[in-house]
């Protein structure tokens, strides 16, 4: 199964852009109950602003963070895969690279958003189909 597949049907994407402060893009995060947006520079994805990025910076800089632009520290540059692309193949890529979110691009703009979660589903989902089916096909011979 191919990405386009899990993106196909979906709302907006939430995102973010390059100016937006990170006291801003912490509320968008909060309020959508998301754990990352892209972030972007026009129609061009510069980033991705996660959970992680706030820890880090809380840690390094403290409650002064909050008044950063999200440009300051984002992700990037960013890791990102085609509709066409497996969501075996992309999920391969998100635990080598030790990552949990993944923009969907194609001819360079922004068309779908997908966590580590969504791939996660959509694998056990199709294994429990997979054995629904044996046990039928067991149970028929």
């Amino acid at each position: 199964m191919t990405i386009a597949r899990l993106i196909d049907g979906r709302g907006a994407i939430i995102s973010c852009g390059v100016d937006t402060s990170v006291g801003e893009a912490v509320k968008i995060l909060a309020e959508r109950r998301i754990g990352a947006l892209p972030v972007m520079r026009g129609s061009e994805v510069a980033g991705i602003f996660s959970e992680r990025d706030v820890v880090y910076q809380l840690a390094a800089h403290g409650e002064a963070m909050l008044e950063k632009s999200v440009a300051e520290v984002m992700t990037s540059p960013v890791i990102s895969v085609e509709r066409h692309s497996g969501v075996l193949d992309a999920l391969g890529l998100m635990t080598r690279r030790r990552i949990r979110h993944l923009p969907v691009v194609e001819d360079g703009a922004l068309v779908g958003f997908v966590s580590i979660g969504d791939l996660v589903k959509y694998r056990i989902d199709h294994i429990v189909a997979e054995a629904e089916a044996m046990r039928v096909y067991i149970q028929s011979a």
